[in-house]
């Protein structure tokens, strides 16, 4: 005999009202859900919820799990959840945007985990396909590490839910999955058969994940949309959750339905438009702005950058005023790669995107060390490296995503005030004053909580910066140095009367580039592009060959001319043969005054040092005219348009 058909189904299909969804959810279900601060959070699923709750006591009892910190930091989000007895168990990323469920943590009245925000969104797919465990090195050596404190926040959070294990004599945590009841999430469009795109929503986070996650548990999966279209009409690539995954759809009141909790819609964000960022103002001369400065100058020329929330905001500002944002890639962990990420209440979105990726395909990318180099919040820091940002005292802020990064980043730089609450300074004439002291250090003895492992980095030869206001330090096998001081700071009344340590010091620390303390640009395109004259000269002793790397090079001068012509005898003469070499002029400008000498140099050197020499540019109009130069001085004129074009060449005459 077949089942009975739900009455959802029955009568309106999977369309239903808010009222009507959350009946499904029931007491000591565990309910996942997807948003990113606001993005792509269910706000009026959650009301619902919470309002069911209070007026009838049901559901009871939840165990809520969220990767990503889902809040404004007062009422919205899952703040919605934070009444005792709705709620009896929270998994979560990141704490600080929830202070209601941050209460109920606090005085035990939950149980209470904060996992890394990445480890979270690998578990869903982990859930999905059934697996017991998600098994990864993120967390070694932190407070997640059962070692410390397994991730657990209170003293009524009793049970293991994170394992060590060894692999190949490897050390792993091993992170407890379980089935998911109910999942909650956000799209912008559904058809009446439940396939959700999202057209407009800034994110697309790990709805997918949750939703296999949810449907394979069986589970139901609700999620809120801002409007709904006829059946088969979507675009099947633009479906981010196909409907067969579906159990309900809610249309949101357009209030309940923010893009993010800054915006009701901002067209930029969800890459309807590109907008010119240009005209963006700069940050004023702060403690802020000489901070995302001096950590401006260890981007390099096509990094892979990770900026978090908070102080390393700024840096794209910086990047955005320095005019090197096309130099350069942003990321963020939600799944954004490129552009100008947003700050605030936005954070997580960004302007004029190279592409949205879903968050765990973001922390794939991260956690297999594809970041060249993150910048992350510097709250407290102790003479062993080790970083709290996840717990002070009674608050709790959570880690988010901040292990995975600062874990597996090839380089990470720790940006922050030197002290904290009530810092006040004067920047002028290019030096910094400090008028009055912050009241709390945050270079201290022992961290309260390891968020980040000074031990584990060093054992991984990662390269860590602090970066402040007044001072740099680097970490390594020596602890912390001070490597770097701001022009018009005293290093004992500033610094290390400010510490509660003494900082390894074997020299006089040079003094931080008096360029960041100026109101003017400061200048880092010319620095990022700038490669020297040796960088640009390279000699296989295997074939013989020299290669001449002149791409981007500018020759304005006949001092130039001559600081080329000493570059490449001081690299040839002491061969005692002449060479095969082959010049890239891509890119290549000459002041016009000087194409004379120029090739007058280029013709010495191929009678003393070249038994053959090729050139290749894709200039048409430089090929033209350095061709004609080098002909009337009787030098080989042909130049080519790829180096396999200029290599074949010489390898025919070779």
């Amino acid at each position: 005999m077949l089942s009975p058909i739900s009455p959802l189904r029955a009568k309106k299909g999977k369309v239903v009202s808010a009222d009507e969804a959350v009946r499904v959810i029931r007491d000591f279900d565990t309910v996942a859900l997807g948003g990113f601060v606001g993005i792509g959070f269910a706000e009026e699923i959650a009301m619902c919820i919470e309002d069911n709750f209070l007026k009838h006591q049901r559901p009871k009892n939840l165990t809520i799990i969220y990767a990503a910190g889902m809040g404004d930091g007062k009422d919205r989000g899952l703040n919605h959840f934070g009444h005792e007895g709705l709620v009896a168990k929270v998994i979560g990323g990141h704490w600080g945007l929830v202070p209601k469920l941050q209460h109920l943590a606090i005085t035990n009245k939950i149980q209470a985990y904060n996992l890394p925000q990445g480890v979270i969104s690998h578990m869903y797919r982990d859930i999905a396909a059934k697996k017991p465990r998600t098994i990864t090195t993120v967390g070694l050596n932190t407070f997640v590490d059962p070692r410390l404190e397994g991730g657990k926040l209170n003293s009524v959070t009793q049970e293991d839910i994170v394992e060590l294990m060894l692999f190949d004599s490897k050390e792993y945590l091993a992170y407890k999955n379980c089935p998911i009841n109910v999942a909650i999430l956000r799209g912008t469009t559904a058809d009446t058969n439940g396939n959700v795109t999202m057209e407009k929503e800034a994110l697309t986070l790990e709805s997918l994940s949750i939703a296999i996650a949810a449907k394979n548990s069986g589970g139901y999966v609700i999620v809120q949309v801002e409007r709904i279209a006829e059946s088969e009409s979507l675009n099947p690539r633009q479906v981010k959750i196909p409907g067969i995954f579906v159990d309900c759809v809610v249309v949101s009141k357009p209030e309940n339905h923010m893009q993010t909790f800054d915006y009701q819609y901002n067209p930029a964000y969800s890459s309807e438009i590109r907008v010119p960022i240009q005209s963006i103002e700069p940050m004023k001369l702060t403690e802020r702005k000489i901070i995302a400065r001096r950590a401006a100058f260890e981007l390099e020329v096509n990094s892979v950058t990770n900026l978090g929330i908070g102080m390393p905001e700024g840096i794209a500002r910086i990047a955005n005023e320095e005019k090197i944002l096309d130099l350069i890639t942003l990321t963020a962990e939600p799944g954004l790669i490129g552009g100008l990420p947003a700050g605030g209440l936005s954070f997580g979105a960004g302007t004029n995107a190279d592409a949205v990726i879903d968050q765990p395909s973001q922390f794939d990318f991260y956690d297999g060390g594809g970041l060249d180099i993150a910048f992350l919040g510097l709250a407290q820091a102790d003479q062993n490296g080790n970083l709290n940002v996840s717990k002070f005292g009674p608050k709790i802020a959570g880690a988010g995503g901040f292990i995975n990064i600062s874990q597996n980043a090839k380089k990470i730089v720790f940006v922050g005030t030197f002290t904290a609450k009530g810092l006040k300074v004067n920047i002028q004439n290019g030096m910094i004053e400090i008028l009055r002291e912050g009241e709390t250090k945050k270079f201290i003895h022992a961290v309260e909580q390891i968020t980040f492992s000074g031990k584990y980095a060093v054992e991984k030869n990662q390269p860590v910066l602090f970066i402040t206001e007044r001072c740099v330090f680097s970490f390594g096998k020596n602890g912390m140095e001070l490597i770097e001081v701001a022009p018009g700071i005293d290093i004992e009344k500033d610094i290390l009367s400010q510490m509660d340590f003494k900082p390894y010091c074997p020299k006089e620390p040079r003094l931080m580039d008096e360029r960041i303390f100026k109101p003017q640009a400061m200048g880092i395109k010319e620095k990022l592009l700038c490669v020297s004259l040796d960088e640009r000269l390279n000699y296989n002793p295997i074939k013989n060959m020299f290669f001449v790397n002149f791409e981007g090079l500018s020759v304005n001068s006949r001092e130039d001319i001559s600081k080329i012509e000493k570059s490449v005898i001081e690299r040839l003469s002491p061969l005692n043969t002449k060479v095969f070499t082959i010049v890239n002029y891509d890119n290549f400008t000459i002041n016009p005054e000087i194409v004379d000498e120029y090739t007058a140099m280029v013709d010495r050197l191929v009678k003393t040092y070249y038994s053959g020499v090729t050139r290749y540019t894709t200039s048409a109009f430089l090929r033209l005219k350095l061709g004609e130069a080098m002909k009337k001085r009787n030098v080989a004129p042909h130049i080519y348009e790829s180096s396999e074009e200029a290599e074949n060449a010489l390898n025919l005459n070779m």
